[in-house]
């Protein structure tokens, strides 16, 4: 690989956690996300030569994220939900400013989801990975779903108070 190729993959590596909750945020055909996220990841990689270094590559991503949309919904222009250009551009603006770099509780909820383990691990994975409802789940893994819903809670809770924690520990450093 030449250092381009490496410079544009460990730019897009930083950036594809942002780039990817904005393409969540709006495409909302599940199977149609990963495509739209990977035309993302193919654009950026071709198109950067055209990257102005002095710039954030976060905001030139999701510049680029925003045409791959647009792209996109104009595929689905029969769909009554189809978000503006101006929407787009606040939703892309929302998303930036919780990049990793301006939001350092993205990497601390990370590191908090890595923590988890055994059955806390497998809801996560079913409810936000594959983007199950409660009641799939619950069938899934013969459990009702009234304890998925509470399950799932606790570990919510559990990862707030880790991410919280985290972030004293980190505001104690600075």
């Amino acid at each position: 690989m030449d250092s381009k190729t490496i410079q544009a993959t460990r730019l897009w590596t930083l950036a594809q956690p942002v780039v990817s909750a904005f393409v969540i945020s709006v495409v909302r055909d599940f199977s149609a996300r990963d495509d739209v996220l990977q035309e993302v990841a193919v654009a950026v990689l071709e198109s950067f030569d055209r990257y102005d270094p002095q710039l954030p590559f976060v905001a030139w991503a999701m510049g680029i994220a925003q045409n791959q949309i647009r792209l996109y919904l104009r595929r689905l222009h029969r769909d009554r939900l189809v978000f503006d250009d101006d929407v787009l551009l606040q939703l892309a603006v929302a998303f930036e400013e919780m990049s990793p770099e301006r939001s350092p509780s993205l990497g601390f909820l990370r590191g908090c989801l890595e923590q988890l383990e055994g059955r806390a691990r497998e809801l996560c994975e079913l409810r936000y990975g594959r983007d199950l409802k409660p009641a799939a789940i619950a069938e899934s893994l013969g459990m009702s779903g009234n304890t998925v819903a509470k399950a799932l809670q606790r570990i919510r809770d559990q990862l707030r108070a880790c991410i919280e924690r985290k972030a004293a520990v980190a505001g104690g450093m600075s």
